[in-house]
Order: C-alpha cells, then sequence, then structure tokens
C-alpha cells in the first residue's frame, strides 16, 4: 500500500540532502580511522603496497576480491577468452550443437586445471545424481544430492577428498569447493527437472554439457537446468536491438567498478579495521556505522562485479543468466535480501516457493523458511557464525509476515485506511528503516565477525541511545523513502496504459 502515493517534492529533496550529508560525515570518520592507524600492528597483514602512483597502502583483507582481479586474473582472463572464441566459431559453424562444445571445451579446461582426479570426483557426484534421477522421486534426488554436498563440507570426509584432488596449484584448494558445490548444486537441479518430465528422461549427456559450462563451473552464478537446457539448445539465435552496445557498455561499466574499488581500498580500510577490535572499540559511533554499512555495500559490489563478468560471457553465448544481487542500499524487507541470485533462485524454486506457497500461511513459511535456511546453512559450511546468521535471517522473515498479519487485522487495518496513502508511506518507512539495519546487523556478522556485529548493536542501540539511534535512524528512514520512490516510479512506468473501448458507432445509435 502506498507505493503509487507520490510525497511531496520538497520532502524528497530533504531527503535526499540528509542522505547525502550523513554519508559524507561517516567516510570522513572512515577515512580518519585509516590514515590515523595504517601502521598499526594489526594491520601489517592485510594492508599492504598498492599502486605507487597512489601514495597510500592498499586494504587487500579479502582474499576473493585479490584472487579475482590480481591472482586469478590472468587465469581467468585466458580461459574465458578461449571460451568466447570457441563458442564463436562453433555458434556460426553449427548453431544446434553449440552446448555440445560448451560441455566439451569447459570439461577440459577443468581437467588441465584441476587434473584427472578432481574430474573424477565431479564425474562420480554426476553418475551418482544421474542415478537417482531415473528413479524420478524428489525426496530421493534431495537425500542424495544433500548427503553429496555435505561430504565436501564436513569433516573428515571434505579433507579426504581434497587431498586426493589438490595439486601444486595454489589455487586448486579453492577450485575444489567452488568447482565441487556448484557441481553438486547443478546436478541436484537436473535430478529435480528430470523429475518434472513427463515423458522418458534427460540423458547423461545433457547433465555433462549443463554441468560443464565453463564461466559458471567454479564459481556460479547458479543458473537452473531447465532454463539453461533450453536456452543452451535453441538453433534460433538472434540478437535484440542495441544488444551487443549494451554488453559492452556494461563490461566497459564493471572494468570501472573494479578500479573504483580498488581506488577506494587505497582510502577507506573497510575491511580491515573491522577485524581490530582494540581499535573499533574506540571509534565513534557513526564510524561504526558506516563500516557496518559499506561492508554490506562492498560485498554487494563485488558480487555484482565477479557475476557481472561472467553473464557478460555468458550473454555473448545468448544465454540470460541470473541477474546481479539487489543493493543493500535498497533493501528494506528480508524477502529480497539475497548476495547470490542463482542460489537465491534455486532455493526459491526448489524449496521456498515449494514448500511456502503463496507465503501468507504462517506455519507453511515457517517450514519454508527453516528448510531453506537448513539448506544454506549446509552450503555455506556449518560453523558458529553461519548457524547465527541462518537463525536470525529465518526469524526476520517469518517476524516479517507475523507483524504483516497482525497489522492486517481490525482495528489496525481500519486506521491504516482512514489515515490516508502518503501518512501510511511514511508511518511504514519508520518500521522499514528499523528492518533495514535488523538486515544489516544479521549479515554484517557473516561478513566480519560476531564480536564486531555485536559491538555495533550494542553501541547504536543501547549506547548511543537516544543521539545516535535516532539520528541513524533518521539517515536511514529518508535512504527508505527515497528508494519507495524510485519503486513507484518504476511501477508507473511498468504498468499499462488502460484501455481505450472501442467506439464503432452502434452504440452511438443504440
Amino acid at each position: 500500500m502506498g507505493i503509487k502515493t507520490a510525497l511531496p517534492r520538497y520532502e524528497l529533496y530533504f531527503y535526499t540532502a540528509v542522505l547525502a550529508v550523513a554519508m559524507i560525515w561517516a567516510g570522513s570518520w572512515i577515512f580518519e580511522a585509516s590514515s590515523e592507524n595504517v601502521n598499526r600492528r594489526a594491520f601489517k597483514g592485510s594492508v599492504k603496497p598498492g599502486w605507487h602512483y597512489v601514495g597510500r597502502k592498499m586494504d587487500v583483507a579479502d582474499f576473493e576480491w585479490v584472487m579475482w582481479f590480481s591472482t586469478f586474473r590472468n587465469h581467468i582472463l585466458f580461459a574465458l577468452a578461449g571460451h568466447v572464441i570457441f563458442a564463436k566459431i562453433f555458434t556460426l559453424i553449427a548453431p544446434k550443437h553449440r552446448s555440445l562444445i560448451f560441455g566439451v571445451y569447459g570439461g577440459l579446461a577443468v581437467l588441465v586445471t584441476m587434473g584427472w582426479t578432481f574430474m573424477a570426483l565431479v564425474l562420480s557426484h554426476c553418475i551418482i545424481l544421474y542415478s537417482v534421477a531415473l528413479v524420478k522421486r524428489k525426496w530421493m534426488c534431495f537425500v542424495a544430492g544433500l548427503t553429496t554436498l555435505a561430504s565436501i563440507k564436513l569433516e573428515p570426509y571434505n579433507s579426504w577428498q581434497e587431498s586426493l584432488v589438490t595439486g601444486s596449484f595454489s589455487l586448486q584448494d579453492i577450485l575444489f569447493y567452488g568447482g565441487c558445490g556448484f557441481s553438486i548444486i547443478r546436478c541436484m537441479s537436473f535430478a529435480l527437472e528430470n523429475c518434472e518430465k513427463k515423458d522418458g528422461n534427460y540423458t547423461f549427456f545433457d547433465l555433462l554439457r549443463y554441468n560443464f559450462y565453463l564461466p559458471f563451473f567454479f564459481f556460479g552464478p547458479i543458473m537452473t537446468f531447465d532454463r539453461y537446457h533450453a536456452q543452451a539448445n535453441t538453433a534460433q539465435l538472434t540478437r535484440k536491438e542495441r544488444e551487443m552496445w549494451n554488453i559492452t557498455t556494461k563490461a566497459l561499466l564493471h572494468l570501472g567498478v573494479i578500479l573504483l574499488v580498488d581506488v577506494l581500498f587505497h582510502y577507506l580500510y573497510i575491511l580491515t579495521i573491522p577485524s581490530d577490535m582494540k581499535l573499533v572499540t574506540r571509534l565513534s559511533d557513526w564510524c561504526l556505522a558506516g563500516l557496518a554499512y559499506s561492508n554490506l555495500v562492498y560485498d554487494w559490489v563485488k558480487s555484482a562485479a565477479m557475476f557481472g563478468v561472467i553473464n557478460t560471457v555468458a550473454t555473448l553465448d545468448h544465454l540470460d543468466p541470473p541477474q546481479p544481487p539487489k543493493c543493500i542500499t535498497m533493501l528494506y524487507v528480508f524477502a529480497e535480501t539475497h548476495f547470490d541470485r542463482g542460489i537465491n533462485d534455486w532455493l526459491c524454486k526448489y524449496v521456498y516457493d515449494y514448500i511456502g506457497g503463496n507465503h501468507n500461511k504462517i506455519f507453511k513459511e515457517l517450514l519454508a523458511t527453516f528448510c531453506t535456511f537448513a539448506i544454506t546453512t549446509l552450503w555455506l559450511g556449518p560453523c558458529e557464525v553461519v548457524y547465527v546468521w541462518s537463525f536470525f535471517n529465518c526469524f526476520g522473515l517469518n517476524f516479517e509476515l507475523w507483524v504483516a498479519k497482525f497489522f492486517s487485522i481490525p482495528p489496525f487495518s481500519n486506521i491504516e485506511g482512514a489515515m490516508g496513502e502518503a501518512m501510511s508511506r511514511r508511518i511504514r518507512g519508520v518500521f522499514n528503516a528499523a528492518n533495514f539495519w535488523a538486515i544489516v546487523l544479521y549479515n554484517v556478522l557473516s561478513l566480519n565477525s560476531l564480536e564486531f556485529a555485536k559491538l555495533v548493536a550494542r553501541r547504536l542501540i543501547f549506547k548511543g541511545f537516544p543521539l545516535s539511534t535516532l539520528s541513524v535512524l533518521l539517515v536511514t528512514y529518508c535512504g527508505v523513502q527515497l528508494v519507495k520512490e524510485r519503486e513507484r516510479q518504476k511501477a508507473l512506468l511498468e504498468e499499462p496504459e488502460p484501455v481505450k473501448p472501442v467506439d464503432d458507432g452502434k452504440e452511438k445509435a443504440e
């Protein structure tokens, strides 16, 4: 309710000004903390010499970013460039068999990179889940898939398998977990889609062509089998108007984002500072709030950049891959919170929506969220931080439904209807602002540490009350209202125009 109701223009200008000033203020605190503590002993392991012409050291605390865009950059570019060349040649020569070329090239690249033992392990996973898929029982597919996934996530089975397949290549241990994990999830998608197939079964070669598509193999995103199979096996290959221009623009945009993040890492040590609890306890409330928020924004930017590079290649292959996640700044409900849209789509299709239906029944929603986060916990690797993260996000999803149900009954629904849509939007914005910080606090613990998340919550909710608490809430409220206005404008653009009745003259005569 209220999404199509505009607030006064001056009110939106006020929200924009408050948000801009607050972000600059928090950023100045983080910059000051980064500059004054660059030579701390605790920073030596994660703050290294960066670009020499910048004149500052660089935050390299995120091994995944460094791996993708420094250590592993040349390997990625070489492998993906080869994929693009071969895919283009064989798409022109034999478009009907391009999915076969995708699978063959991907399989050879995996074999050369990781060796025959890793290939044998992945093939064993494929054979097991394909065999179960022939039975066409979804519960058996889930049991087999989750058991296989547990074998690379739980000790001692994961260490034993890793010792068999990793060698001298310094990134083989990372590629082992990424390749095996995503491979198993894809095999589960294949098995579950085979259960839905009415006539016959998909072939084992369909599974191999799907699983060994190189751009998705090691790091995702996950594209469900039904979508990939339909898109990769079509011979009608056409481009939309200005599609190549859009692909080129997005590729350049991703390159610009990567360079911008590297530059910011020279000035804002947003990843290193939270790891030094002695320093963090001395920072201001605004600095802590800025660090918590910027860590989630960075995680979104990282996911968008990583998947953006992969999605650019997939789009060149005439595929429609999962889009990047929604930015944390645009989130104020738990139902839209995810940092990997591919995994999110997989979970929604096979677990969350399958069990929860239309998500308006309290018990079914509780069961759906519990099953979803149980699988997510196994996917991430069971540990204390993952348990806490899963519990609070599961609680957040259900709490939203409980609150919505509570306020939908009289007299609350009657009061909201009487006050008007604009005022309803303002009141909902207050609750959404509090919800936004619940999302931040619940997710920052998985990005940094449980201790940092607890410290931020304690400072902003208890020690900082009322000044810090209310001021941060006001800034967040302004941001939420701007997001709501953007959603309102988008909804108006997407709303179909009403069809005008046809005046055929007959009605006039009548």
